[in-house]
C-alpha cells in the first residue's frame, strides 16, 4: 500500500470513529511524523479528505477535521434518497433473484440484541449494499453511493443508538431486498424512500436529544 494510501486510510478511520473529532487540528508536522510517513503522501491523503469533505482549510495553513450538523445531515440525505431509490430501481430490474431472497431471509432473522448481534446486522446491511451496487451495474452511482456512505458513518457515530429505531430497520431492509428479489423496482424504491425517511427522522430527533 502506497504511504499516501495508509495515511489517508488511518486518518479516515479515525475521523469516522470520532478519534479525531470536528475541529481537530491536523498539522502536517505532527501527522506526518505521528502517522509514519514523510509530509508529501500525507498531503496527498489530506487533499482526498478535502474532496470528500472531511477536512477543510481553516486558513492557508490550518487544515482541521470538518464539522457536521443537521443542516449537513439533511443535504447528505436528499443526495443519499436520490442514489439509493435508483439504485433499487435498477437493482430490481437486473438482480440476481436467488441472492437477494437469501439475503431478505438473512433480515428477518437478524437480531439486533447485544453487541456481537449489532455487529453482525451492520455486516450484513454492507453485504446488501454490495449486492445493490452490483446488480444496479453502474459505476459512477457507485461511487457516489461510496462517498455518501463515508460520511454516513460518521452519521452513525454521532446519532444515539435507538433500540427500537433499530429493529425497525432491519424489517425496513427487509422489505427493500424481497421486492428487489420480486422485480418489483417500484415497491423497491418506494421501502428504500420510507426506510431513508424514518432513519433521517431518528437521526435528527438524537441530535435534538444531546445535551
Amino acid at each position: 500500500m502506497r504511504a499516501s494510501d495508509r495515511a489517508y486510510r488511518a486518518l479516515l478511520d479515525q475521523i469516522q470513529s470520532g478519534e479525531l473529532p470536528p475541529g481537530t487540528v491536523l498539522g502536517e508536522v505532527e501527522q506526518a511524523a505521528r502517522l509514519g510517513v514523510s509530509r508529501t503522501p500525507l498531503r496527498e491523503a489530506l487533499g482526498r479528505l478535502a474532496a470528500e469533505r472531511l477536512v477543510e482549510q481553516a486558513s492557508p495553513r490550518v487544515t482541521v477535521v470538518a464539522d457536521i450538523d443537521a443542516d449537513d445531515i439533511r443535504e447528505l440525505f436528499a443526495v443519499r434518497r436520490a442514489l439509493e431509490e435508483t439504485a433499487a430501481r435498477l437493482a430490481a430490474a437486473h438482480a440476481d433473484r436467488a441472492a437477494f431472497a437469501e439475503v431478505a431471509e438473512q433480515f428477518a432473522a437478524a437480531s439486533v440484541e447485544g453487541d456481537d448481534a449489532r455487529d453482525a446486522y451492520y455486516a450484513l446491511i454492507e453485504r446488501f449494499d454490495e449486492l445493490v451496487d452490483a446488480a444496479a451495474s453502474n459505476d459512477h452511482l457507485a461511487a457516489a453511493l461510496r462517498t455518501v456512505r463515508t460520511h454516513l458513518v460518521r452519521v452513525r457515530r454521532l446519532a444515539r443508538y435507538h433500540p427500537g429505531r433499530l429493529a425497525t430497520s432491519v424489517s425496513e431492509h427487509r422489505l427493500i431486498a424481497s421486492a428487489i428479489a420480486a422485480g418489483d423496482a417500484e415497491l423497491a424504491a418506494h421501502a428504500t424512500h420510507v426506510h431513508l425517511h424514518n432513519a433521517l427522522t431518528s437521526i435528527l430527533e438524537s441530535l435534538e436529544a444531546r445535551p
